[in-house]
């Protein structure tokens, strides 16, 4: 990959999750590939339309996303991100994404641990 199609993917990745916090699904549904699909221990390979049913919730549930590892290899990003909660919990979670061309593909989130 050139530095400058890694320096796309990562602003890519970064406009999603500034997106969620947002509830702009219009500019995240321009993100994602088709066939996209989305995975959790809750979710297998759900497609984009179950994806903004179930993830995409009114209000969006956190205050912010802090990205605190972005990784990028190939096709793939890597991200852990801090999620605050509007309650004022907090979590962090690893995610996976996978890109074809410009557009997001694929996410496999794993969970992680409550603060």
């Amino acid at each position: 990959m050139t530095e400058d199609t890694n320096a796309r993917r990562a602003k890519t990745v970064r406009a999603l999750y500034a997106a969620y916090i947002d509830g702009r699904r219009d500019i995240v549904g321009a993100m994602l590939t088709a066939d996209f699909t989305f995975s959790s221990p809750q979710d297998d390979r759900i497609d984009r339309d179950t994806y903004f049913q179930r993830c995409w919730p009114e209000p969006p549930p956190f205050t912010a996303m802090e990205i605190e590892y972005l990784g990028l290899s190939g096709d793939e990003a890597v991200v852990r991100y801090r999620a605050v909660k509007r309650d004022g919990g907090a979590f962090r979670n690893i995610e996976t994404l996978r890109f074809e061309g410009d557009k997001l593909a694929s996410v496999e989130v794993y969970f992680g641990r409550s603060e």
